[in-house]
């Protein structure tokens, strides 16, 4: 289970509990207001009894009717102020803890947008989604009934034993005898029922994630006529959770019964003792009414312990779930002391001597590091990559790196095209540009100034990304390019982007560029999904620019025109390309080679074509006939 540890498991129901201070101490006030009325309201229920009390040796001894009715009157009136100050307890926290809930969700949305990637690469959506809705709907819960009742419900037992004691010691005695078994039942009870919400919880989640999946992969599911398998794992999961689910029934079903069948065989010996007294003369009736009525009257706060601890349990679980994400580390602003833009001071010591590069490469000089560095003592601009490596951080230590030693330099407006095998590195190559992933060593230049230092903000306000994969959100077409342009961007750039990236089919959609694409985009096509990501990343007329694949699903006509008009676009931006047809490359003014983690060739495409076997069978087939047809 991701995230739970030893820490977790040790960790007490209390000291699990008393993290969500910060969230009540806003709310304190009203809850410490409502925990007093209803202390008051639970202590109103024990004067009946002592009023009966009066009632039975007075009034009735007497045979004084108007007595019984002024005590009748007396009765009613402590039960309608009981019943109104419970209700004035309800309404003085119901809104306070609901803002209590949404502040809990909203902090834990806010989290999970600052946390790294490698976060969610290992986090099921669903443990987060369970995490976020119903852990917080039982930790307000929680918050409340049975954090206030526990207090109050303790106040009254404890209120209540005195009187019973003052009342006659004796009954009091034989009442209180069952209090040391019911507090070693609770406690094997705590414990268990612990384990069993726990694990509960977390299948709820890992249950969410296989519907999730189930939902968004519903095409493949159907395409591939594996309905009956999915049904299948579903049924099992579910299995689970109701066995778990069953456990903690007869958990509570067995404390239920223990804390109720216990004080009634108590009132039930108190009462035949408390008759043998009256008869013997050594106890007034009304006594004997009063103690049993208080009796009675402490039933429900004993037997409600049961469930109160059982919420209470589930709730602690709930806690240490939602913080196991908000103890995760998020994303700082600045993760290493920042280098400075050369000219303000002198560059700090990095892994080999900085130089500024020479004149560009001659034909055929570009294999190699494809740093393309000579003699000098500035950083050159553009984007650099100095002895970059980088392996995730769940890898094994004995784990080869994605990337070893990476040196690469793109020129300040320069689209340089990035290929390789499957698996070589070129997606997480490229993830670090905007530092969606940290880089384990080395280090990465943008116009000389290390992306280290740079606040997350500013950095991803100059570099933009597509993706391979294109994700759409559940809003308007506009909504969705220009989340890629700068807060005040308008109908003009929309345009503009959407030209770009030939998505003129957005016109012929129900409501044009208003249309709702729906969850994932998936009422679009792979191409559509495609370019609209593609505007995305260009309306906002980026300094640096990072394509991962951008135009793998377009058909060979409408690459083209994409590819026109992108042209005009990397003019004036300096753009790292990830490709793996000819087609893109020819977008590039250089092409590198990733293989084995490492550069291991720069160039044009003609003089890799001619010096890379590698690069040369990557490129079969349509990369010869691009060769000797025209070559850029």
């Amino acid at each position: 289970m991701p995230g739970e540890d030893a820490t977790t498991k040790d960790r007490s129901a209390v000291r699990s509990l008393l993290r969500l201070w910060p969230y009540v101490r806003p709310v304190r006030a009203r809850m410490g207001t409502a925990a007093a009325v209803a202390v008051v309201a639970s202590c109103l229920g024990l004067v009946i009894p002592l009023v009966l009390k009066w009632i039975v040796d007075g009034p009735v001894a007497a045979r004084d009717p108007g007595g019984v009715w002024l005590g009748a009157l007396a009765v009613l009136g402590l039960g309608i102020a009981e019943a109104v100050l419970f209700g004035l307890r309800r309404w003085l926290v119901a809104r306070p803890l609901a803002s209590v809930e949404a502040a809990m969700r909203a902090d834990l949305y806010r989290h999970l947008q600052r946390v790294p990637v490698a976060f969610h690469d290992r986090w099921p959506s669903g443990q987060l989604l369970s995490r976020a809705t119903g852990d917080l709907s039982l930790l307000r819960l929680f918050l409340i009934f049975p954090l206030t009742f526990l207090f109050v419900n303790g106040v009254t037992i404890l209120v209540g034993c005195a009187l019973l004691l003052a009342q006659d010691w004796a009954l009091g005695l034989v009442l209180l005898l069952p209090v040391v078994p019911l507090i070693v039942v609770c406690g094997v009870f705590e414990g268990r029922y612990a384990l069993a919400a726990r694990r509960a919880q977390d299948q709820i989640g890992d249950l969410t994630t296989l519907v999730e999946e189930s939902v968004l992969g519903i095409r493949v599911v159907k395409g591939f006529g594996r309905h009956r398998s999915q049904a299948r794992a579903f049924r099992e999961k579910a299995g689970r959770l109701r066995g778990t689910e069953l456990v903690k029934a007869r958990l509570l079903a067995a404390i239920w019964a223990v804390i109720t069948a216990v004080p009634e065989v108590a009132i039930g010996a108190a009462l035949v003792l408390g008759t043998v007294r009256v008869a013997d003369g050594e106890l007034s009736a009304g006594t004997l009414v009063a103690f049993l009525s208080t009796a009675l009257a402490l039933r429900w706060p004993v037997d409600s312990i049961g469930f109160l601890l059982a919420m209470s349990q589930e709730a602690a679980t709930a806690t240490e779930r939602y913080f196991e994400v908000m103890d995760e580390p998020a994303e700082t602003g600045e993760t290493a002391p920042a280098r400075p833009v050369p000219g303000t001071a002198p560059a700090p010591a990095a892994p080999g001597p900085v130089s500024a590069p020479g004149p560009a490469p001659a034909p055929g000089s570009g294999s190699g590091s494809g740093s393309g560095s000579g003699s000098g003592s500035t950083l050159p601009g553009g984007l650099r990559f100095e002895g970059v490596s980088f392996r995730y951080p769940d890898a094994p230590p004995e784990a080869a790196p994605v990337l070893a030693g990476i040196d690469l330099w793109i020129r300040p407006g320069e689209t340089m095209a990035l290929v390789g095998a499957t698996g070589s590195g070129k997606t997480t190559l490229t993830a670090l540009v905007p530092r969606l992933y940290e880089a384990s060593g080395g280090r990465i230049l943008l116009d000389g100034e290390d992306i280290a230092g740079m606040p997350r903000e500013r950095l991803r306000g100059l570099v933009t990304v597509a993706f391979e994969e294109p994700t759409l959100f559940s809003a308007s077409v506009a909504e969705n390019v220009l989340m890629g342009g700068a807060a005040d961007a308008g109908p003009g750039e929309l345009d503009r982007a959407l030209a770009v990236a030939q998505a003129g089919f957005v016109r012929e959609l129900p409501e044009g560029t208003a249309t709702q694409v729906g969850e994932q985009g998936l009422s679009l096509s792979g191409g559509q999904r495609q370019r609209l990501a593609l505007a995305r990343a260009v309306v906002g007329r980026p300094r640096f620019l990072v394509l991962d694949d951008p135009l793998s699903a377009l058909d060979v006509h409408t690459e083209a025109l994409v590819e026109a008009a992108l042209r005009e676009v990397l003019a004036g931006t300096t753009a790292l390309v990830v490709a793996h047809r000819p087609s893109t490359v020819q977008l590039a003014d250089r092409v590198a080679l990733l293989s084995g983690g490492r550069i291991a060739a720069v160039g044009t495409h003609r003089e890799l074509l001619r010096d890379s076997a590698e690069y040369a069978w990557l490129m079969s087939g349509e990369a010869t006939a691009t060769a000797t047809g025209g070559v850029r």
